[in-house]
């Protein structure tokens, strides 16, 4: 990569990483490449739900936000039409989970993604999919 897309890319990530909302919940930006984002959060006792795991909200935010990242990785201005998750496991407060977001298709207009949501020991806690709409602008 050259000096120009290396800062590019750098400014790409540091926006990415100023998501308030991911902020709010504790998820962390890893890694960053174009149709690639690996993200992690820390699940905390405040979101357990009613039955004593952790709120299925709290695990899509975190998908949702590797979602985000993977696929507007490339600087155009990419938002969600759809996306769906299936819950595989529970997860207990203080555990780490890793959310990695991969391109699957994308074409001028849509983009296809697939979010996994993992232990750190790689135990498969969630699997999402997502479809966006890219814009014609560009984020930076």
């Amino acid at each position: 990569m050259n000096d120009e897309s290396d800062l590019q890319n750098k400014k790409l990530f540091e926006m990415i990483s100023s998501d308030s909302f991911a902020k709010f919940m504790g998820i962390k930006l890893e890694s960053l490449k174009p149709g690639y984002a690996r993200l992690s959060m820390i699940f905390t006792k405040e979101m357990l739900n009613f039955h004593g795991i952790i709120h299925g909200g709290a695990i899509f935010a975190l998908a949702d936000a590797a979602f985000a990242a993977s696929s507007n990785s490339h600087g155009k201005t990419s938002v969600a039409l759809n996306m769906n998750i299936n819950f595989i496991s529970a997860v207990q407060p203080g555990q780490k989970l890793i959310a990695v977001g991969s391109e699957e298709k994308v074409t001028r207009k849509v983009g296809v993604y697939r979010i996994t949501v993992k232990t750190v020991e790689d135990e498969l806690i969630a699997v999402a999919d997502g479809v966006v709409y890219r814009k014609e602008s560009m984020l930076i």
